[in-house]
């Protein structure tokens, strides 16, 4: 006797079932792949796929849920006046113990307008100099300087592990890193959002009109900030949106950050607000004009808003130079302050790093955290907020965004007697697995050692799978970025039978400790009740267990075994 569910899923034909798992390609998505935009026909397919989006980057940053806001403590000192405008040091403590530096410029001598003056913050990117770098390719004193004198006030801010900001190193990973989703990207964009806290508090500043440039790894932080913060109103990053290249630095490829997704799209989901684009012939964003540009607009017009979306494009290497820096002087000028025409840029006097630096001359405040230290703070605070989530929704979808997992809506099917495979739909993915008829409710089965392994002839209406196993490389450019662990393709492989199956209170019955942590993340995750027989063993959640028996980045955040318990009301 063949169950119903096989009988509804055969209609699929043969072809569409992979003959090899595409989780196992010879070059999986990485870095440098050329990926395809997709499109969108409608406006709400679009923002339905915006706001997964906008989880999934936060569940990457290990923001999700947003952990509590303490207080910044803001410094400011050293005050510089010019002409027309000021620049003052600035330290800021983002999380209790840990300090983001800063150097702040406000107008000088200008009337602000009704509301308060608009704001930027502005993230430097990978320059050698880091929030001080002044050479032709790139200044961000010139384009700070020069967008207070045109009436904004900016904050320019440091990456991880530059100038100021020193409690890490800039790119640092570990796998036990990797489990709470602690790392520079993370890390950065806490910091960007607390940047925009710190404006918001600024008297003379105009929360309605707060915006935010950068280049390199500054754009990828631009792009990143302006996709999942709503303050942010208007937005340029600068030589970094490409389908050709996602980034090269470690603070720019969290893992499960790009799972079938990438930069074209983040960028996308600033519309409709007004961008501007900035590309060049010298890097990654060499196609920006044909490829990434179009698709970018496309989105804008979904909305019908094309005209606030623009692109600036050069024959130059890597940069934010003065012609790109125009090219964002005028399109904020015409969006943010009601300007025509082009505004060029203004010669500079350049101070000395002792006049910017605000640990020069200074140390850290008493409380500073070493890096040890900074990574137990952020444990704890992701604990802390982990363990306020009690919907029952909203943990399984923590858990979901973190395994990169789904209920798949269409399983294909194609069976050779008791054989057969499966496959989601559009995924090119291929678990195989044998079918027993027999007596009683459904039992599927998962042995750690795979189907082979498990026993027949039980009398049992039983299903037995084979889970994935790794046959194809890993040691692609920031592979976790884009690909799933082992252990949460084994998840999902066991979500994709039990929804072929599709029938309620199937026994799911894991082999072993491995085998049973896979079907509690499982179980767990299903849209159906199942009945759960496992034996975790020794198995409590800790990092150590996590590392040798069940590794998925971000699970330590996301609640671990103890959200898994939740949800199959163990």
């Amino acid at each position: 006797m063949v169950s119903a569910a096989l009988c509804l899923c055969a209609g699929f034909t043969s072809a569409q079932i992979p003959a090899q798992d595409a989780r196992n390609a010879a070059d999986p998505p990485n870095t440098d792949t050329h990926f395809t935009a997709r499109s969108y026909k409608t406006l709400a397919e679009w923002q339905e796929r915006r706001a997964y989006l906008r989880k999934q980057i936060l569940s990457a940053a290990g923001l999700l849920p947003m952990p509590q806001k303490t207080p910044l403590n803001p410094q400011i000192f050293g005050r510089i006046e010019n002409r027309n405008y000021t620049i003052e040091k600035v330290l800021l403590e983002t999380m209790p113990g840990y300090y983001l530096g800063g150097n702040l410029y406000r107008p000088l001598g200008k009337v602000a307008p009704e509301g308060g003056f608009p704001a930027i913050v502005s993230p430097h990117g990978h320059w050698s100099q880091g929030r001080l770098e002044n050479t032709n390719l790139a200044s961000i004193p010139a384009r700070c300087i020069n967008l207070a004198q045109q009436g904004y006030v900016v904050f320019a801010y440091d990456m991880v592990g530059y100038n100021d900001t020193i409690q890490t190193p800039h790119e640092f990973q570990t796998r036990e890193y990797l489990l709470w989703d602690f790392g520079p990207y993370a890390l950065q964009l806490w910091n960007s959002i607390r940047a925009v806290d710190f404006l918001e508090s600024l008297p003379e500043v105009n929360r309605q009109k707060i915006g935010a440039t950068g280049a390199s790894g500054g754009g990828t932080q631009t792009f990143s900030l302006a996709a999942v913060d709503d303050r942010i109103q208007f937005a340029a990053p600068v030589n970094m949106v490409s389908l050709i290249m996602q980034g090269g630095a470690i603070c720019e490829n969290a893992a499960s950050l790009r799972f079938d997704t990438n930069n074209v799209e983040f960028a996308s989901m600033f519309a409709p607000k007004p961008m501007i684009m900035v590309g060049a012939t010298g890097d990654w964003t060499k196609n920006t004009a044909t490829e990434e540009y179009p698709a970018v607009k496309a989105i804008y017009q979904l909305y019908g808003k094309p005209e606030n979306v623009e692109m600036f494009y050069q024959d130059a290497p890597h940069n934010y130079n003065q012609a790109a820096r125009e090219a964002v002087y005028t399109f904020f000028g015409s969006h943010v302050l009601g300007l025509g025409g082009p505004i060029k840029e203004r010669n500079i006097r350049v101070e000395q790093p002792s006049a910017m630096l605000a640990l020069f001359n200074r140390t850290l405040p008493a409380n500073a955290l070493d890096f040890p230290g900074v990574f137990a703070e952020w444990k704890q605070r992701s604990r802390d907020a982990a363990e306020a989530v009690t919907d029952r929704n909203q943990v399984r979808e923590m858990l979901e965004l973190t395994l990169g997992a789904e209920w798949p809506a269409h399983v294909l099917s194609e069976t050779h007697g008791e054989n057969f495979a499966l496959s989601r739909e559009g995924r090119g993915d291929r678990v195989t697995g044998f079918h027993e008829a027999g007596k009683g409710a459904p039992m599927l089965f998962v042995h750690p050692d795979g189907a082979a392994a498990a026993q027949r002839n039980t009398g049992r209406n039983v299903y037995v799978i084979d889970v994935f196993r790794r046959t194809g490389p890993t040691d692609t450019k920031m592979f976790l970025t884009f690909n799933r662990s082992d252990d949460a393709n084994r998840v999902q492989d066991i979500l994709t039978a039990l929804a072929w199956i599709n029938t309620p209170n199937v026994e799911l019955v894991g082999l072993g400790p491995k085998a049973g942590v896979w079907c509690q993340f499982a179980a767990a995750l299903s849209r159906q009740p199942v009945k759960l027989h496992v034996n975790l063993g020794n198995f409590t959640g800790t990092d150590q267990e996590y590392l040798d028996n069940f590794f998925v980045p971000g699970v330590q955040h996301a609640g671990g075994l103890r959200a898994a318990k939740l949800l199959t009301n163990q």
